[in-house]
């Protein structure tokens, strides 16, 4: 497999992106790295690290996107920027797929412009992987789309419900709809009209699902616009920070807080790991006719390293294939139905 990454991309680039590949092809024999950004720069920092020559290569471009940019001034103006170039490896054959710890939106957009979306499919969502009680479940859309129509919503449950038994393995998802209680009068007029449409569809749907319920893992496919999505991603993570470092206080101020923390501190760890997001790297943008993987941008050398080894894994069992096979099927699926109960 080949994977290009966009090594201007995030927080701490190109440093991080760059110690991400090395570490990627030390572990995985089976994945090649195409670094794309600034050549100079990425060249300074693999000459001070220890990396096989072979597996790393590098392809030059001139512009960088900035994080606070907007993404239509950023497709206009920079057509040499590292997460088009990178983008365009995958359109022309010559990387099986790409990640970027980019400006999410720039990635989406050139994603949307370059690759195209699958059959029957109008938005490409971001599908995210996250922790609960029981078993991991996935959110859709994680933050690709503020303004949805219940037929986007319809899509995401095709696409997340698919996604979920490729990879997470489940035969029978159970598919839930974010709302702010579970009757099916609940929520706004967005969330309502999405429950037809759900209900009707070719999916386990076991209804609505509120907040307090998200990470009990009742459900395996949580669906909801990008922005209600985004804010569950966002204060997760947020919480799980904060409740490490409340637990860590309050037993420190324990008299016997030293022996307190070091019995605690296996379970803290275990904790954090479920919770981190460097252990699932990164997002996959689903709906698109290709491999695109969204990470943080604060993300690691760790978290840069699993999102490379998601998009190999994505690539090679041709997700996104089956993603759209499984929705054009879904949609034609309700189509009849909707013919027949007329």
């Amino acid at each position: 497999m080949r994977i290009a990454l966009d090594a201007m991309g995030g927080d701490y680039a190109p440093a991080v992106n760059i110690e991400g590949a090395i570490e990627t092809v030390s572990d995985f024999e089976d994945i090649d790295i195409i670094l794309v950004g600034d050549e100079l720069s990425i060249r300074a920092e693999l000459d001070s690290k220890r990396c096989p020559p072979n597996r790393i290569s590098i392809r030059h471009a001139s512009q960088t996107v900035r994080m606070d940019e907007s993404p239509s001034v950023a497709i206009r103006k920079k057509k040499d920027s590292s997460i088009r170039r990178a983008c365009e490896l995958v359109k022309n054959g010559e990387a099986d797929g790409f990640v970027s710890a980019g400006h999410s939106g720039v990635v989406m957009a050139t994603a949307l412009l370059l690759l195209g979306t699958s059959n029957c499919v109008d938005r490409p969502a971001i599908a995210a992987i996250m922790p609960t009680l029981k078993a991991p479940f996935v959110l859709i859309d994680a933050g690709a789309n503020l303004h949805c129509k219940p037929e986007n919503l319809l899509q995401f449950a095709l696409m997340g419900n698919t996604y979920c038994r490729v990879i997470l393995g489940r035969s029978e998802p159970k598919v839930a709809l974010v709302s702010t209680g579970e009757e099916d009068t609940k929520g706004n007029e967005l969330t309502r009209e999405a429950f037809k449409l759900l209900k009707e569809a070719d999916i386990n749907f076991m209804g609505n699902i509120d907040g307090k319920d998200i990470f009990t893992g009742n459900a395996d496919v949580i669906v909801c616009d990008g922005f209600t999505g985004n804010v569950v991603l966002k204060t997760s993570e947020g919480l799980a920070d904060a409740l490490i470092k409340m637990l860590k206080r309050e037993v420190a101020n324990l008299t016997a807080g030293r022996i307190g923390y070091l019995l605690m501190k296996p379970a803290l760890r275990n904790f954090k790991k479920k919770t981190d997001y460097d252990e699932y790297g990164g997002a996959p943008l689903l709906g698109i006719n290709g491999t695109c993987i969204i990470s943080h941008g604060r993300s690691t050398a760790k978290a840069i390293k699993n999102a490379i080894k998601v998009a190999s894994d994505f690539a090679e069992n041709k997700v996104y294939e089956i993603i759209a096979s499984a929705i054009e099927k879904g949609i034609a699926n309700h189509e009849r139905i909707k013919v027949a109960k007329k």
